[in-house]
């Protein structure tokens, strides 16, 4: 396995165990509809990780656009959901606009996702 592929997943993995944990928290808490949010994020961003992970072996010229694309992903879903996490169980702001940020990031990265798709072709011939 790629070495990109392995980090990837090696993020992929916390995320969803803590969407998982965020969400069984929901379940105590009254009012935890912004913590619900943060693990649906974290649980379905994951997969998306995960799936990605598996893909960049098959991509070649586009492989670090992908890889930078959900490095994004990732990044943004944590900026996000801690955020979002820290406002209900703390009742104080990561940092100033740190959700809005995370949200935006996670649609770059997308968006990268999309142009790596698009641009990766079969390898240069030699």
């Amino acid at each position: 396995m790629l070495l990109s592929s392995r980090v990837l997943l090696g993020c992929a993995a916390p995320m969803g165990a803590a969407g998982v944990m965020l969400a069984a928290m929901t379940t105590h808490l009254s009012g935890g509809g912004i913590l619900s949010t943060a693990a649906l994020f974290l649980l379905l961003h994951a997969a998306a990780v995960t799936g990605l992970a598996a893909m960049v072996p098959h991509f070649q010229r586009a492989r670090p656009v992908l890889v930078g694309a959900t490095g994004l992903i990732i990044a943004g879903t944590l900026l996000f959901s801690v955020d979002l996490a820290l406002r209900q169980l703390a009742g104080t702001k990561l940092l100033w606009g740190t959700a809005p940020f995370g949200g935006g990031a996670m649609i770059v990265g997308w968006l990268g996702v999309a142009v790596a798709a698009l641009v990766d072709g079969p390898p240069p011939t030699r």
